[in-house]
């Protein structure tokens, strides 16, 4: 057991350290360089063709085997919002201090091209399964993307399936046990009372209980197919924002007084002199770089940008052109960094936790209880049940997502058949979530939600002048106006059904 901690913490300290963050934020850097950062330079055409169309035709569906563009955001949306944007900010500022929020805007603001390049080449390199259905993602674009390139056709497939893999794991530990845990020790915590003052015996009966419940709304859900589980996420995931950004919103109105010292202090601790402060120079180096690592972390930890995980949904948009999808990347990033975990760095900053003056958390503060503790002093009770509900309803949907995130990995490395033997696996590992009492599980499910990571990264460094020349095309097409032969699919088949499509404006 030693040996094994040992050597998961050396893979995590690698993967979620200063090489894997720097990999990512290099990687992100070249994915807005070389679109001539497109998230702000064509923010007004972005902007109008995702949001624009959030109530008309987002929600047509012009492909028998696609889902709408709001069904599939929302899908998306349902496995990236999670405790990340919750309990996730409220540790990134404990542990670096309010500047943390800065560098998580900044890993968001880079994070929204890699998804927009993910998810372009996630339209691009997809295809039909034995059922019609698209299938997309990572172990696609790299297979046939990657092994497209001399002398890469065998690192192109093994790095497909080491994604794949990684992926199985890390969903069933941090997409399920991980987050199925997370329900159980916050609802026992506030709605349960032991009967015999210890707990024990109660407590393990009231997750059993409750491991359950959750078991059986997984399977209604998981176990009715992507349809089912795409039609829930357009009526969840939009009600749940809105409430949280409410509640959140009702929050900081009542402590205003502190918002102008809360922005202030999150960019002088960020970039100010307070930022490197420190007796000696290796303390302020340790201390800008604990500020900058942990909030761009969370930042990746919540919108996933560069895992290559929400693009096996995005891919399965009835959208054509694959740019048209990127930009959906861009909205999911922006939705769920720029809008909801800024909400909770609000919440936490202006609750008077953390010492504006000083960075510092007020003494006794617990990380984990934060956000509760910032509504329940506003609301009472009812403000710590909020909190409590939020972090269920998001710990959830980050269940349903990741379930089809493993399903699409196992149908490429086994086929349709063996993914819905996945399914099943996945909703009986709820229950087991749901008691589980071990870190080790958890932390093991956290160093491959990392790895996947790096073979996604290197697809789409290699696959950089193919996202430019896409990109143009659509530009000269759609922007500029000229007349050039849109480039939608790898496949020269799926090539011509695209390119009618278009040119019948389905899409």
């Amino acid at each position: 057991m030693d040996t094994a901690v040992r050597i998961n913490d050396t893979l995590n300290n690698i993967v979620w350290g200063t090489f894997g963050l720097s990999l990512l934020l290099g990687t992100s850097l070249l994915c807005c360089l070389i679109t001539g950062f497109f998230q702000v330079t064509h923010l007004p055409h972005w902007w109008k063709n995702t949001f624009g169309i959030a109530r008309g035709s987002g929600r047509i569906i012009n492909d028998a085997g696609a889902q709408s563009q709001i069904r599939t955001i929302c899908t998306a949306l349902c496995a990236t919002l999670g405790t990340g944007n919750i309990a996730g900010v409220a540790t990134a500022i404990c542990v670096g201090g309010p500047g943390a929020v800065f560098w998580m805007w900044v890993a968001a603001f880079l994070g929204m091209m890699v998804k927009y390049s993910e998810c372009l080449l996630g339209i691009y390199y997809r295809r039909r399964n034995t059922e019609g259905a698209w299938s997309g993602g990572p172990m696609y674009y790299l297979q046939n993307g990657l092994g497209s390139i001399k002398h890469m056709k065998g690192i192109g497939k093994l790095l497909g399936v080491l994604f794949c893999i990684f992926t199985v794991f890390a969903s069933f530990g941090i997409g399920n046990m991980s987050q199925i845990n997370k329900i159980v020790l916050n609802v026992r915590s506030i709605f349960v009372t032991s009967l015999d003052g210890s707990g024990a015996v109660n407590a393990t009966r009231v997750s059993l209980l409750i491991g359950i419940v959750l078991m059986v709304a997984s399977a209604i859900i998981i176990l009715g197919g992507f349809r089912r589980l795409a039609a829930v996420s357009e009526k969840m995931v939009p009600v749940m924002c809105f409430v949280y950004v409410s509640g959140c919103l009702l929050v900081v109105l009542m402590n205003y007084r502190r918002v102008p010292d809360v922005f202030v202090s999150i960019f002088k601790f960020a970039l100010g002199p307070a930022a490197i402060k420190g007796g000696v120079a290796g303390t302020a180096v340790q201390t800008a770089m604990n500020t900058i690592k942990n909030g761009c972390k969370r930042g990746v930890f919540s919108n996933e940008a560069g895992l290559g995980s929400s693009v096996m949904v995005h891919s399965v948009s009835c959208v054509r052109e694959p740019v048209h999808q990127g930009m959906w990347g861009i909205v999911e990033v922006f939705i769920d960094t720029m809008v909801i975990c800024t909400m909770t760095a609000l919440v936490v900053l202006s609750s008077g936790a953390i010492d504006l003056s000083t960075g510092l958390a007020a003494e006794g503060v617990n990380d984990s209880t934060l956000v509760t503790q910032a509504f329940g002093s506003i609301f009472g009770k009812p403000g710590e049940w909020f909190v409590v509900a939020a972090l269920t309803f998001f710990s959830f949907t980050t269940v349903m997502g990741w379930s089809f995130y493993g399903a699409k990995v196992t149908e490429y490395l086994f086929g349709v058949v063996a993914s819905r033997i996945y399914r099943f696996i996945f909703v009986g590992l709820v229950l087991f979530g749901a008691v589980m009492e071990s870190d080790l599980t958890m932390d093991i499910a956290d160093t491959f939600n990392g790895l996947m990571m790096i073979p996604n990264l290197i697809g789409l460094v290699m696959l950089s002048p193919l996202i430019v020349k896409i990109t143009r095309n659509y530009i000269d097409r759609r922007i500029k106006g000229k007349d050039v032969e849109p480039m939608l699919s790898y496949n020269p088949d799926i090539q011509k059904d695209a390119l009618r499509a278009v040119q019948k404006g389905a899409d």
